[in-house]
């Protein structure tokens, strides 16, 4: 369902005559227990559409983090869910727990006329500093990780999340990495050497993008972010396929520009292009004209993104070899940047 308001509710988000419609099609469909929000509610707004739709209701960022938090598998991304899942929680709190016989007497204990509500606070806020000490770690470790990789250049798959990142990332480097047609299949990090001919390069999968990402997670996957930050090249995976691929081009330039990474050099990948012809290309229309459409498409996408560009199916294993041969430029232009002194041809 969608409204058009000038701004949200404050005590219900949507208006009053939504709210009842929303009331009417549960209470019609009686076997539906939860109604999701494609955006953040206060801890306010939740309270009181729990209490008039009697169903659960859970917000974008709740959705999002319950995701994660299935996904997460590395101690780092269970940390980081973990820690955004208490900073999403400690405004929300509730009284949602009874913490109160496990309180003891002494200094910092519960004192005279504590909340219980005051108490779990205190519980969230002690948790969150303690996950962040813990990440700190996990930090120093990837960064020591990052300094022993030596001076090989860098490669990052980015892009939004199920485009196709590591169905590329296996394509290339041979490997195995998780795969799968759903959202943030990816959280962790992964780095693998690739070797195109004799030149040799990092190629690392990162965490998948998306629309409205909650700050929480953007938050707490910093030290995942930063893969992203110390590649010296790009590879952009885009879903041609996608009715939305031009927004999710947005979303993920956005999110590079606040990591101040826009500027590297870039290869555009449009994957999905078997997908994309089932879509949109007539049974009737012959090779040549195929050919022609798809050649006045990559130059319209290299005109609007200022970026070279690459039609491939990771599936199929269409164009992997013009890809890599584009991804070898690049490379090899970066290597040449930063050992000028070398004579050495990869």
């Amino acid at each position: 369902m969608i409204q058009k308001l000038p701004h949200p509710d404050k005590r219900t988000f949507v208006g009053k005559g939504k709210l009842e419609e929303i009331k009417e099609i549960l209470e019609f469909y009686e076997d539906i227990n939860l109604v999701i929000f494609d955006d953040d509610l206060t801890g306010k707004q939740t309270n009181i559409l729990e209490e008039y739709l009697k169903v659960k209701i859970v917000d974008r960022s709740s959705l999002i983090l319950d995701i994660f938090a299935k996904r997460a598998q590395t101690s780092q991304a269970k940390t980081q869910v973990e820690l955004a899942q208490m900073q999403y929680l400690l405004p929300r709190l509730r009284g949602l727990w009874t913490h109160l016989e496990r309180q003891k007497g002494g200094i910092g204990m519960r004192g005279p006329g504590e909340q219980e509500i005051e108490t779990d606070r205190r519980i969230v806020r002690d948790k969150i500093s303690m996950l962040k000490d813990k990440l700190e770690k996990i930090d120093l470790q990837a960064q020591t990780q990052r300094k022993t990789r030596g001076e090989m250049i860098r490669v990052a798959l980015v892009g939004y999340t199920n485009v196709g990142k590591s169905t590329v990332m296996n394509l290339l480097s041979k490997s195995d990495v998780f795969a799968e047609d759903k959202l943030f299949a990816t959280l962790d990090t992964t780095i693998r050497k690739v070797v195109f001919g004799t030149m040799p390069f990092l190629l690392t999968d990162t965490v998948g993008f998306i629309r409205k990402l909650p700050h929480h997670l953007v938050e707490s996957f910093k030290s995942t972010l930063d893969e992203t930050v110390e590649s010296d090249i790009l590879v952009h995976v885009v879903d041609i396929s996608h009715p939305q691929y031009e927004d999710q081009i947005r979303t993920v330039n956005a999110t590079l520009k606040e990591l101040n990474v826009d500027q590297k050099p870039t290869l555009m990948v449009f994957n999905k292009i078997d997908a994309y012809r089932e879509k949109y290309f007539d049974d009737y229309l012959d090779a040549e004209n195929k050919k022609e459409i798809m050649e006045e498409l990559s130059e319209k996408l290299k005109n609007t993104y200022e970026h070279d560009n690459v039609f491939i199916s990771a599936t199929q294993k269409e164009n992997i070899d013009y890809l890599k041969d584009k991804m070898a430029e690049l490379i090899t232009i970066q290597y040449q940047l930063r050992y000028p002194y070398k004579t050495k041809t990869w």
